[in-house]
């Protein structure tokens, strides 16, 4: 890759946080600073992001050690090498739902009453008219408060509801798309309540109205109670909950009281989840008790589960020979069977629930496939045999099976999509999904003009009734064939509400790039899905052209080649250090690339492994404002013609340009479309400035020129699919502002993603037989 002058970059740095990396997030779940005092490395990797105090200190997860913490888009826990999980929180992206989350669940909750629910019988055929159960509507409301920062109540809402009698179908018209109405905050008498105790406990009072929303009615009661209960809210570390819990408790306030080691534990599995597992190992889980100054940690594992906050699974081992029947007893007794070796997993009720939904979903798609293909079998099989290489497998697979997984790089997505609309030339009902708006916009470019507006969708706006075709008279999706692309971005959350809502015999092709970074949520849905070999895999065989297509193709790999750029399509730009990072990074998008190469400022996007450091996102987008849009940031930090982008959720980012400000709050611009962001929301930090984003907010958008800024204190943020997902963000240009020396080959050649703890591959196959 020549180092060519005509585009250069500028890198963003991440260090560790005793040199200022980590990200910081204020008492009201506000993204904003460094890190004091701690040691932990703020990274982006395949989780989320750092943990963060009430009061903006950044911490490491577990008490003298020094803990590698996923950067991306939420808050993570480190399972070391030796076992240990570590902790991080939560860095800031999720900090506060957006309108676009509250809708799904104000969404979620009017569709309870609508849809469909599979019968309880497993072995019988399930119909698609039947009611959806309080357990499985609560799910997505339950997962998208968590990863919007949020904490949801516990078991009770998540509580299986007592059996109702099946329902008739409705007879009348479809229901109407359910209204994006954002919930209610919390009674202000319950927000002055739970102010007053923080008050006496020492802690800020601006927790107050998240530790209300986060409790419920009672708060304040329920915090004078049990101090420990304030871990529940976002951003608050054991520490500080100690400390809080001393101030109300005096003398009667010890680390072996039952109620600290049931909140630690519960505060574990939730910065286990945030980092994508969806269970720990039961010796992790007391390894990090332990650490985190727990006298006892099976009993506080035990406490936990009593009282409904944790589940205990005890999961086969997959990879365990066979057992082998006990010798019979002298007097004739029958043989006893041998224990099978189980594996003792704990994890969160409502991504048990997720993981078991999923699993039951899946096998209920593959069960209801027709055996002779179905009405349009014939027709299908004709487009397939029109069709070329692997868009012919995937017609002929979705023909034949319900299920169906597709991998491949970027310019095979359009081999799904031209499945899709071969299947809708027949008269199939369908929709393609994609992870990002972008996403959606050029999956309609492929389907072509004369395709409707509900033939694509993002998922989120899938499962918010926002966008796609809408629901049928049963309460599923009107569809015949939904394929989702970006599939390694699906959330076990999002995937389980997918599936609930997609009727018997609806196919749906699961389709991304196993290369890219995994969902910034729990699981690894596709993962785990392929792994389980429950369904046909298609990979396509269709090459990324282009010298960027043959950068990317090497590091999937493990290979960093050198590629010849004639057209200076790709740009290698060394640099020393932050300071001449954030210089080179300004010159390219302001001045080399649009002259070089002829993409002007606002279609370049500078991608970092984090928030934090000298040469972080917040310290290169100032640099690019005050180079491209100076002003005084009148509108809470921001002017008119400012590059943003507006956090939907964790890991889901809307690009957008702000058009101006009023008492409702800011309004910005996003793909052509007005948006106004309520005050309360911009103080949370949903809106950042969007010159430079992280590696994880660009996972599913491209660019027509990306720099990928690679600073020397980032080393430990970089892997194989960080860069991968990274180098790939360039349609034409591809400039990577370089200081990581020997880091980025040894992190392309040898560091794979970060493992994840997760239940469906065994819960899927235990209900699927292998084909």
């Amino acid at each position: 890759m020549p180092a060519d002058g005509a585009a250069e970059g500028a890198s963003e740095e991440v260090a560790a946080e005793g040199d200022g990396a980590g990200a910081e997030v204020s008492a009201d779940g506000a993204a904003e600073g460094a890190s004091e005092g701690a040691e932990t490395v703020v990274t982006e990797g395949d989780g989320a992001g750092v943990e963060v105090s009430a009061d903006g200190a950044a911490e490491g997860a577990s008490e003298g050690a020094e803990p590698v913490v996923t950067e991306g888009d939420g808050a993570g826990v480190e399972v070391s090498a030796d076992g240990a999980a570590e902790a991080g929180g939560a860095e800031g992206d999720g900090a506060g739902e957006m309108s676009e989350a509250e809708a799904e669940l104000a969404a979620q909750r009017e569709l309870r009453e609508r849809i469909a629910q599979r019968k309880a019988a497993k072995d019988g055929p399930i119909e698609a008219g039947t009611k959806l159960s309080g357990t499985a509507a609560d799910l997505l409301a339950a997962v998208r408060a968590v990863e919007s920062g949020e904490k949801p109540v516990t078991a009770p809402v998540l509580a299986r509801p007592e059996p109702t009698p099946e329902p008739q179908r409705a007879a009348a018209e479809a229901p109407p798309r359910p209204r994006a109405d954002a919930q209610a905050g919390p009674a202000p008498e319950a927000v002055a309540a739970v102010r007053a105790v923080l008050v006496e406990g020492g802690a800020p009072e601006t927790l107050a109205d998240a530790a209300a929303a986060t409790l419920g009615e009672g708060a304040g009661e329920e915090l004078r109670a049990d101090p420990w209960q304030l871990l529940r809210v976002s951003g608050v570390r054991p520490e500080q909950a100690d400390g809080f819990a001393r101030a109300l408790l005096g003398a009667e306030c010890g680390p072996e009281d039952e109620r600290r080691g049931r909140a630690v534990t519960v505060w574990l599995l939730e910065q286990a989840a945030d980092a994508g597992h969806t269970a720990l190992d039961l010796p992790v889980l007391a390894e990090a008790l332990g650490k985190r100054g727990v006298p006892d940690p099976e009993e506080a594992v035990q406490s936990a589960v009593a009282e409904g906050d944790a589940l205990i699974f005890h999961d086969p081992l997959e990879d365990a020979p066979a057992p082998t029947p006990a010798a019979a007893e002298e007097d004739g007794e029958e043989e006893e069977e041998a224990e099978r070796p189980v594996r003792v997993l704990v994890g969160l009720e409502r991504y048990a629930l997720a993981e078991e939904s999923l699993a039951d979903g899946l096998a209920r798609l593959i069960n209801a496939a027709p055996k002779d293909g179905g009405p349009a079998a014939a027709g299908l099989e004709e487009a397939a045999a029109a069709a070329r290489g692997t868009t012919a497998e995937l017609i002929r697979a979705i023909a034949a099976h319900r299920l169906v997984l597709h991998t491949g790089g970027e310019a095979a997505r359009a081999e799904p999509v031209a499945a899709a609309e071969a299947a809708g030339r027949l008269g199939l009902r369908v929709c393609v999904a994609a992870h990002s708006t972008d996403g959606r916009r050029r999956a309609a470019e492929l389907l072509g003009p004369d395709a409707p507006e509900s033939a694509t969708a993002t998922v989120a706006g899938l499962l918010a009734q926002a966008e796609g075709p809408g629901l049928d008279r049963d309460g599923a999706f009107a569809l015949d064939v939904l394929v989702v692309l970006d599939a390694p971005q699906l959330t076990v959350g999002d995937a389980a509400m997918l599936v609930e809502l997609l009727a018997d015999g609806t196919c749906l092709v699961l389709s991304g790039d196993p290369g890219t970074l995994w969902s910034a949520g729990p699981g690894r849905v596709f993962a785990d899905v392929a792994a389980a070999e429950i369904c046909p895999r298609i990979a396509s065989r269709t090459p990324d052209f282009g010298p960027i297509g043959e950068l990317v193709s090497g590091i999937g790999i493990g290979e960093l080649n050198q590629v010849e750029a004639p057209g200076k399509e790709v740009v290698i730009v060394p640099v020393r250090d932050a300071a001449e990072a954030i210089h080179r990074t300004v010159q390219l998008v302001a001045d080399s690339v649009p002259r070089a190469i002829g993409v002007p400022a606002e279609q370049t996007q500078v991608i970092t492994p984090g928030h934090g450091g000298a040469a972080g996102t917040r310290a290169l987008n100032e640099a690019l404002k005050e180079r491209l849009n100076p002003g005084p940031g009148r509108f809470g930090g921001f002017d008119p013609g400012d590059r943003v982008v507006y956090v939907t959720g964790r890991g889901r980012i809307r690009p957008g340009v702000v058009v101006g400000a009023d008492a409702e709050g800011l309004r910005i611009e996003c793909d052509g479309a007005p948006v106004l962001v309520p005050k309360e929301q911009v103080d949370r930090g949903a809106v950042r400035h969007g010159w430079a984003i992280t590696g994880h907010q660009a996972v599913g958008v491209r660019w027509p020129a990306a720099v990928v800024v690679l600073p020397g204190d980032a080393t430990q943020a970089l892997s194989r699919p960080w860069v991968y997902t990274a180098f790939g963000r360039g349609e034409r240009h591809l400039s990577v502002v370089h200081g990581a020396d020997a880091a980025l080959p040894r992190a392309v050649s040898s560091v794979p993603p970060k493992p994840r703890t997760t239940r469906l591959r065994p819960l899927v196959r235990a209900q699927v037989p292998s084909p």
